[in-house]
C-alpha cells in the first residue's frame, strides 16, 4: 500500500485522467466518477504499475472504439452516441481488477504479488480481447455464430469473424506484453516469463470466447445482460489463469 504522499499523487492522477476521458467523451460523467473511485483504490492499495496497466487498457479501448466511428454509426453498431462508455460497462470491467488489487492489502498480502500480477493482467487481457473483438469485428463483412457456425450479422451476440478473432488475440497479447513490461520494471516479481505471457494471453483470449458463448446462449435468451456477460467472461479468464498457475506448480 502506498504511503500518504504517493497515494495522494496517485489519486490526483486518477481523477485528472478520468476527467480527461469524460471531456474527450470516452466516458460519461457518471462512468468517469465510478472509474476515478475504483482507479483510486487500485493505485493506493496495489501501486502505480497496476494503475498504468488499467490506463493503457482504457486508452486502447478508446482507440478501438473510435476506429471508423462514422461507419459504425451508419450501421448502428457503435458504443453510445460518440463511443462513450457508461457506468454499467465500466463496472463490468473494473470490479474484478479492483477486487484483485485489494488482495495486496495486509502483511502478508492475501495473494502473493506475483500471482496478483498474473491474475490482474489476465483480467485486463480479457477486457482488451473482448473490446478489440467487438470493435474491429463489427466491421467485418460477415460473421458466424460461435455455436452453430451459421452466418449472422456482424455485431450479433455470439457472432465471431476472422477479423474479430485476430484482433481478440492481438488485444490479449498486447495487454500481456504491456503488463509484463510494467511489472518487470516497476512491480512485483513475476512467475516466469513464458508462464506469465502465455497464461495472460491465453486466459484473456479464451475468456473472450466464453463471453461469446454466453452471449449466444444466456444473453440472447434474456437471462444475462451484455455487461453481466462481460463480467462473467472476465471472471472466467481469471479462473483460467489461476488454474494454469496451480497446474504449473505455483500458488494462489
Amino acid at each position: 500500500m502506498l504511503s500518504l504522499v504517493p497515494a495522494a499523487v496517485g489519486v490526483a492522477t486518477t481523477f485528472v485522467l478520468t476527467a480527461g476521458a469524460v471531456r474527450a467523451q470516452a466516458l460519461t460523467p457518471s462512468a468517469g466518477a465510478v472509474a476515478a473511485a475504483f482507479g483510486s483504490v487500485i493505485v493506493v492499495v496495489a501501486g502505480f504499475p497496476f494503475l498504468a496497466l488499467l490506463i493503457l487498457f482504457v486508452v486502447g479501448s478508446v482507440l478501438a472504439t473510435r476506429y471508423r466511428m462514422d461507419e459504425k454509426r451508419r450501421r448502428n453498431v457503435q458504443e453510445g452516441n460518440h463511443g462513450e462508455r457508461g457506468v454499467s460497462n465500466v463496472v463490468a470491467h473494473i470490479v474484478i481488477p479492483t477486487a484483485l488489487a485489494v488482495t495486496a492489502l495486509g502483511s502478508p498480502p492475501l495473494l502473493p504479488l506475483s500471482t496478483l500480477a498474473l491474475l490482474y493482467a489476465s483480467a485486463l487481457a480479457f477486457g482488451a480481447s473482448d473490446t478489440f473483438a467487438s470493435e474491429f469485428g463489427v466491421l467485418a463483412g460477415r460473421a458466424r455464430s460461435i455455436l452453430s457456425y451459421r452466418p449472422v450479422e456482424p455485431g450479433t451476440n455470439g457472432g465471431i469473424s476472422g477479423m474479430g478473432e485476430v484482433f481478440a488475440l492481438v488485444g490479449s497479447a498486447t495487454t500481456a506484453l504491456a503488463a509484463f513490461g510494467l511489472f518487470l520494471l516497476f512491480g512485483p516479481g513475476l512467475p516466469g516469463t513464458a508462464l506469465f505471457l502465455l497464461t495472460a494471453t491465453g486466459a484473456g483470449f479464451v475468456g473472450c470466447q466464453i463471453d461469446s458463448v454466453l452471449g449466444a446462449t444466456l444473453e440472447n435468451s434474456g437471462h444475462l445482460t451484455k455487461h453481466s456477460t462481460n463480467f462473467l467472461g472476465m471472471l472466467a479468464s481469471v479462473a483460467i489463469a489461476a488454474a494454469v498457475l496451480v497446474a504449473a506448480g505455483g500458488s494462489i
